[in-house]
């Protein structure tokens, strides 16, 4: 058998598992799935999920590891060489997290003891210190302290949009938060 074939082979079985298992996410917590319930959902045997992945949480780690890196290869397609650019990387992440919206909405989920928002907070502070953080002049003691703030916030704010339908669009997402990050409250009257 040709390797093109078993790579295709094995990236379609990866993509079954993962999809078994966020749709299994949607119902209940990870603690509680079993790699039964992720086969029988799958259609595949046990053995070639263990030939794959150690466990759930394994394959949970997968999903969550490949929407970072898929994340992080998006955003760092632009470059934000000024103050003026944060409402783009704004906008450019608020659309990302549309495009894969089932996904972000499952992972961020509060009834879903997953450490994808952990995992997202973590990329997030490395991104905008790098990005956005280093064109503001805070104090270097306080820079942990305000990105932590803006960044949760800012993930809070995109679950609830998330959560109700992406009821309002990216730019507009992107100008609330951004407005919310460089004038606070005031800034959204």
């Amino acid at each position: 058998m040709s390797t093109s074939k078993l790579d295709r082979r094995k990236k379609y079985t990866r993509m079954v598992l993962k999809d078994s298992l966020m749709k299994l996410l949607r119902e209940k917590q990870i603690s509680s799935v079993t790699v039964k319930e992720i086969c029988q959902e799958a259609d595949i045997n046990r053995s070639t999920f263990y030939s794959h992945y150690a466990d759930q949480f394994d394959l949970l780690d997968s999903i969550e590891d490949e929407i970072i890196e898929d994340l992080s290869e998006h955003l760092n397609q632009f470059t934000y060489p000024t103050e003026e650019y944060s409402l783009q990387i704004i906008e450019k992440l608020l659309e990302y997290f549309a495009s894969k919206q089932e996904e972000c909405q499952t992972l961020l989920n509060e009834k879903i003891d997953t450490t994808f928002q952990k995992k997202v907070m973590a990329f997030a502070q490395d991104f905008f210190k790098k990005n956005w953080m280093t064109m503001t002049q805070f104090d270097e003691d306080l820079t942990e302290y305000v990105s932590t703030f803006i960044i949760s916030g800012s993930i809070h704010v995109m679950k609830n949009w998330l959560n109700n339908g992406i009821d309002k669009s990216t730019k507009e997402m992107a100008e609330i938060v951004n407005k919310l990050i460089n004038k606070g409250l005031e800034g959204v009257k």
